[in-house]
């Protein structure tokens, strides 16, 4: 069995880097293959873990017995950490803290939106880790007073919903300035080179999706994949928001017909809310249904043209199909690279 970078782990730099991140996360590389819907399954998150990163199953808007099954599938195909993103804004969400605190989970992470802090508090309850997404300072110190014990900052170059900031501001806004808990980023990042100098930064680990959604243990339609190689990075484009009274958090995808039919969707809302025919709930509730089933006609059936193709602008980094230990030994060994060319330059 040949050794790897994941493996051996035998780098004094990468060993200093690593260090905040991997014990936060109980990983040998702390590199988190982000919750995506109808993507992170069981065998994408176990492949991930045994490999020696960090995974989380996406709960979504699952019903509560298939969340559970999930968890179940999971613990039997691994021993190692993992997570379950809970989405606040989701139907299901109340329910889904609910099995979260029958589980005894190691991670749980927010998403969506905020969690109050009695959630927090429910889930810190159980012993598992907290981890929320945070878009500002005010934000992430806020969460970080609820309870969270770690946080992720995800730039608008991400995929699926994703803000109006660049991870290069927010770098700046809240990297720099929040040093109370671990920081993870987002968005945009797909190359060991690039997680090297957000380590160096103070980055205690990276999340990345649109890399993982070519592994060769994704269960995405071989059409998804194609098209993600295929794919150059301004393809990835971010929905518009057509009136103010039906607010829709942007969704970044590859465009194509999908992309035109929820602008259509959109329209449509819009004029419904404009003869009292539908309340703003309901309609956002209709957008929210658009891209899960969207997501899943691409996902899963393959329809690449009418399906939602939720995308990073990293897609124009990804190259090939291969497994996912591959995937992470390469960033391991770039991350290294880059380490080691900036102590040079530092020491030149």
């Amino acid at each position: 069995m040949r050794k790897t970078m994941t493996d051996t782990n035998n780098s004094k730099l990468i060993d200093k880097f690593y260090e905040q991140g991997n014990k936060f996360l109980g990983t040998t590389i702390p590199y988190i293959c982000g919750a995506m819907t109808w993507v992170s399954d069981p065998q994408l998150v176990a492949a991930v873990t045994e490999a020696g990163g960090f995974a989380c199953i996406a709960a979504g808007n699952a019903p509560v017995e298939i969340l559970k099954q999930q968890i179940e599938e999971t613990r039997r195909l691994t021993d190692k950490p993992f997570g379950v993103n809970l989405i606040t804004i989701a139907p299901m969400y109340e329910e889904h803290i609910k099995l979260v605190e029958e589980m005894n989970l190691s991670h749980v992470i927010f998403a969506g939106s905020f969690p109050r802090g009695g959630q927090v508090a429910r889930v810190k309850a159980t012993g598992a880790k907290v981890m929320c997404f945070a878009s500002t300072l005010s934000i992430a110190s806020r969460m970080v007073r609820y309870g969270a014990d770690a946080i992720i900052l995800e730039g608008m170059e991400a995929g699926g919903h994703v803000g109006h900031v660049s991870l290069t501001v927010l770098l700046q806004q809240v990297l720099f300035r929040l040093k109370s808990v671990p920081v993870f980023v987002a968005g945009g990042v797909a190359t060991g080179e690039m997680c090297a100098h957000l380590l160096l930064m103070g980055a205690s680990g990276v999340q990345m999706g649109t890399v993982f959604v070519t592994a060769k243990e994704c269960c995405a339609h071989e059409n998804f994949k194609k098209a993600f190689i295929r794919a150059k990075a301004r393809d990835a484009i971010s929905t518009p928001q057509f009136d103010s009274r039906l607010p829709v958090v942007a969704v970044r995808a590859l465009k194509n017909k999908a992309m035109d039919s929820f602008g259509e969707l959109q329209m449509s809302l819009v004029k419904e809310l404009d003869k009292g025919r539908t309340s703003r709930a309901d309609a956002q509730i209709k957008v929210e249904e658009f891209w899960m089933g969207a997501l899943r006609n691409a996902v899963i059936d393959g329809d690449i043209s009418n399906g939602s193709m939720m995308s990073g602008q990293s897609v124009g980094l990804v190259k090939d199909i291969k497994p996912v230990a591959d995937i992470l030994d390469k960033l391991a060994v770039d991350t290294e690279k880059g380490l080691q060319e900036a102590k040079e330059k530092l020491c030149s």
